[in-house]
């Protein structure tokens, strides 16, 4: 969602940090309680002297062109003939068998057994949305930007397929891969149904004004908010936990909620707002706010040499369990980072972009401050990591890439120098909220942060292109004469990977008894896919 979608009231250059004691002593109020004449939400209004940054109003901050500071032919590669290519074969071969889909894509093995394929999971698995997703975003190109649709640089080439051609070879593939998807919406027995139905199904009414697809998001949101507690002041994440060292199995008396969770609360906002209700908006704000005071621990940043950002860094706790029926909190720990005290790279990145969704929604500055605290952390974490991340380019000078590519865990032991275990996936997810948080800050008039967030997401994604990008292409075949049937063939004879992205890391902790890492996944492919869209929105290509 952009930030030019929401009205706002809120005027630029206004002060926008919380002190720590602010944070420390919030309450997590429904945005009804908290009215502030017209407003739903409560905008507060902090002390005049804990600006997020130096920025004054009027002063003018060049930003620099994307051409002059950022390899761009890398950037491109988001928009090139084999992204749609290898999406269209796996979509037309995962069929087979499997129509109605379910299984769906999940991740590609970089070693071993299946090196190359997608292993497909249970159409019930939280990740069953996104390989929908990324054929909906190809659909996006097709529909409102059709100089990289079918890739950039298209006309220069003799395609043996016509544009109209394979717009409808990608509506039908839409219709059968989310079909089982839409069939979703009633389900109470997971909160992970932002994830599962928006990227699809919300896409769908957008791009085609579907009656149908807009009453499966808003069925979605009541499905979520029919998991959340008053008395915790939070919606249930998960209903059990069971790992080697651990099993909560009572839902009657602990109530597990992770960070993973902000990103499901947009949902609920997108729903309020097409129902004039505030009802799930209220839950989303009260959600966010009781993380605020459960999960983030304030940080410290030494030798942090950029300073434009004047407020609290923060990290996070993955798993909260809470009392089900007070709502104190029982423990804190980690199911799928290091430890319990680590920063799990993605984790981070999930609040990032969640609290920076949750501002544009609601407003509310308090989740703008940590937004820009959890950002700062990331980046800060990216920059001090060891030097063994980085590596040197094949091209030449001394320049080196990797550094902007996320360790898994920040704060995990590094058990191969020459190859240390990285999370390409957070990377992506992060860049996505920075590009985001960026948009905010224009709006705000702040252009200090504006233009760091912006260049900060855009370095970390040309980064990735370079270190994590797969080196196996695909192309559309028979170059000669015009095809009725779409063909993809590797551009190498043999060399096959069907991810776009590698080096992700779905669950690399010691105690999990579903361990898999260095791979292809499919949400690293979706967000790579949705930062590229997100600069098309931002008119930045």
């Amino acid at each position: 969602m952009s930030t030019s979608d929401i009205s706002t009231s809120v005027q630029p250059h206004d002060s926008l940090m919380l002190d720590q004691e602010a944070l420390d002593n919030a309450s997590p109020k429904s945005s009804a309680e908290s009215k502030d004449g017209s407003e739903r939400s409560a905008l507060r209004t902090p002390p005049s002297d804990t600006s997020v940054s130096d920025y004054q109003p009027g002063e003018m901050v060049k930003s620099q062109s994307l051409d002059e500071s950022y390899n761009m032919e890398k950037l491109l590669e988001i928009f090139s003939e084999s992204i749609i290519a290898k999406t269209l074969r796996v979509a037309i071969e995962a069929l087979e068998n499997n129509n109605p889909p379910t299984v769906y894509p999940e991740f590609v093995p970089q070693k071993g057994d299946g090196t190359g394929k997608y292993v497909l999971r249970d159409a019930n698995f939280w990740t069953c949305g996104f390989f929908p997703g990324i054929l909906y975003l190809l659909r996006e190109r097709a529909v409102k930007y059709p100089r990289v649709f079918p890739y950039l640089g298209h006309e220069k080439d003799s395609l043996p397929y016509s544009s109209s051609l394979l717009r409808q070879e990608l509506i039908s593939l839409c219709k059968d891969w989310t079909g089982p998807i839409e069939a979703m919406q009633s389900r109470t027995d997971t909160h992970d149904m932002g994830f599962i139905i928006q990227p699809s199904l919300r896409k769908d009414w957008e791009l085609t004004s579907d009656e149908n697809s807009l009453q499966a998001v808003l069925t979605a949101a009541k499905s979520l908010a029919s998991r959340y507690s008053p008395a915790v002041g939070a919606i249930r994440s998960w209903d059990v936990l069971s790992q080697a060292n651990v099993s909560i199995t009572s839902m009657a008396e602990d109530f597990l909620v992770i960070v993973d969770s902000m990103m499901n609360l947009d949902l609920l906002f997108y729903a309020s707002s097409h129902l004039s209700d505030p009802t799930y908006a209220d839950i989303a704000i009260t959600h966010a706010k009781t993380l605020i005071k459960s999960d983030l621990r304030p940080e410290t940043a030494p030798r942090r040499t950029d300073t434009r950002f004047k407020g609290t860094l923060y990290s996070h706790y993955h798993v909260i369990n809470f009392d089900a029926q007070t709502g104190e909190v029982k423990e804190r720990r980690t199911a799928q980072g290091y430890s319990a005290e680590s920063t799990w790279a993605r984790g981070q990145a999930w609040g990032i972009f969640g609290y920076t969704q949750t501002y544009n929604w609601s407003r509310d500055r308090e989740f703008l401050s940590v937004a820009c605290g959890m950002a700062e952390y990331f980046l800060w974490r990216l920059e001090t990591s060891p030097a063994c991340v980085e590596r040197p380019t094949s091209g030449p000078g001394s320049s080196t890439t990797g550094r902007y590519v996320p360790l898994w865990d920040f704060d995990a032991p590094i058990e191969d120098e020459s190859n240390p275990l990285r999370d390409s996936s957070a990377g992506v997810i992060a860049a996505n909220g920075m590009l985001l948080l960026s948009q905010s800050m224009t709006e705000l008039g702040d252009e200090i942060l504006a233009e760091r967030y912006r260049s900060a997401a855009i370095r970390i994604v040309t980064d990735t292109l370079e270190f994590s990008l797969s080196t196996e292409k695909a192309r559309f075949s028979g170059h000669t004469g015009i095809l009725e049937k779409i063909q993809v063939e590797d551009a190498v004879a043999g060399q096959r990977f069907d991810a776009i992205l590698k080096n992700a890391t779905a669950n690399h902790n010691s105690n999990d008894h579903d361990r898999y890492s260095d791979h292809g996944l499919v949400y690293a492919d979706y967000y790579l896919l949705e930062f590229g869209n997100q600069l098309l929105r931002m008119g930045l290509l």
